[in-house]
């Protein structure tokens, strides 16, 4: 019973001993001591009490003042609670102090912070790169398709990567010119002759104003014939009038029926009102009888009148039929 007190004094001991190393990194502050930089120890604690990990700001710091880049503790550990990448910004600031490029801390922490990588940055400018481009189809003034494909030689602008345009907007305006180059050629053949004249002309218009990049060349590494754009818009053209022509016959032929059908109701109609008025006769002439205005007499003459009538265009009717069988005999 007595060893358990002894017990829980070395355990304790053993709680608080991990516990002071934890807060008090003294490996840290001996290595930035032996390094010739000035770190307090109770600076130390106080990353570890605000939450800021000092072996990734010491070592930071440690490297910039070997390599001559004048930061503090101060400014690693602000970065840091701002969201930053520490290591990343020192390597791109000695890369770039190496490379003889106006770098400052500030805006390295600026371009991190902006989400772009620093470090990848400084080595563009250093280590130019290639962009190529997707295939690019226009059409010159003779109507035929050529599909180009460029090589973008870039390198990154410092000054204008925080607000800057990025890869996608060199890759449209690079576009966009081949397409004007292309367009404004009176044959594809001068085109295929001459390719440079696309890059010179597109390299002309300073593409890469506004952008993270500055282009340094424009290279054309395809150049292919596509189909035959005229042609084939003359064909849809005539196809197209072709329907407006079968469009119209065919209304026309509409109108020629209604208006065949509108003259055959006439027609019926007119035959209605004569049936209606030959209807009417035989009660005009009984009307007549009443009134007296018509005798018997004349009605046998109307009738006598009427059957010789008859008789005459039976005869008539006859004879031609006799007249054409015997001269056809």
């Amino acid at each position: 019973m007595s060893q358990l007190p002894l017990l829980l004094i070395v355990f304790g001991g053993i709680v608080l001993f991990f516990v002071f190393i934890y807060f008090v990194p003294l490996n840290l502050w001996i290595t930035a001591v032996f390094s010739g930089v000035k770190v307090g120890l109770f600076e130390l604690v106080a990353m570890r009490i605000r939450k800021v990990p000092p072996g990734v700001i010491v070592n930071s710091l440690i490297t910039a003042v070997k390599a001559g880049i004048p930061v503090t503790t101060t400014d690693l550990e602000t970065h840091y609670l701002a969201g930053g990448n520490v290591p990343t910004v020192i390597r791109a600031l000695i890369s770039a102090d190496k490379a003889n490029i106006d770098l400052k801390f500030k805006q390295a922490t600026a371009i991190d912070l902006a989400g772009r990588e620093v470090f990848e940055a400084v080595q563009m400018s250093v280590n130019p790169k290639v962009i190529t481009t997707p295939k690019v189809a226009a059409v010159a003034s003779d109507g035929i398709q050529l599909i180009a494909i460029a090589r973008v030689t870039v390198r990154a602008n410092i000054s204008q990567l925080v607000g800057g345009a990025g890869e996608d907007t060199i890759l449209a305006r690079v576009g966009e010119g081949i397409v004007t180059s292309i367009g404004s050629a009176k044959s594809h053949k001068e085109v295929l002759e001459n390719p440079d004249k696309i890059s010179q002309l597109v390299l002309s218009r300073g593409l890469d104003a506004g952008t993270a990049f500055e282009i340094l060349s424009i290279d054309i590494a395809d150049v292919d014939v596509g189909v035959n754009i005229g042609a084939q818009l003359q064909t849809d053209q005539a196809m197209a009038d072709l329907k407006v022509a079968e469009a119209k016959a065919e209304e026309r032929r509409a109108m020629a029926v209604a208006e065949e059908q509108e003259m055959k109701a006439r027609s019926e109609e007119a035959r209605a009102k004569v049936i209606l008025a030959e209807a009417e006769i035989p009660k005009a002439m009984a009307e007549a009888f009443r009134s007296g205005n018509l005798g018997i007499f004349d009605y046998l003459k109307l009738k006598n009148i009427e059957a010789d009538t008859g008789m005459r265009d039976s005869i008539a009717g006859s004879g031609t039929t006799t007249t054409k069988g015997k001269g056809s005999s």
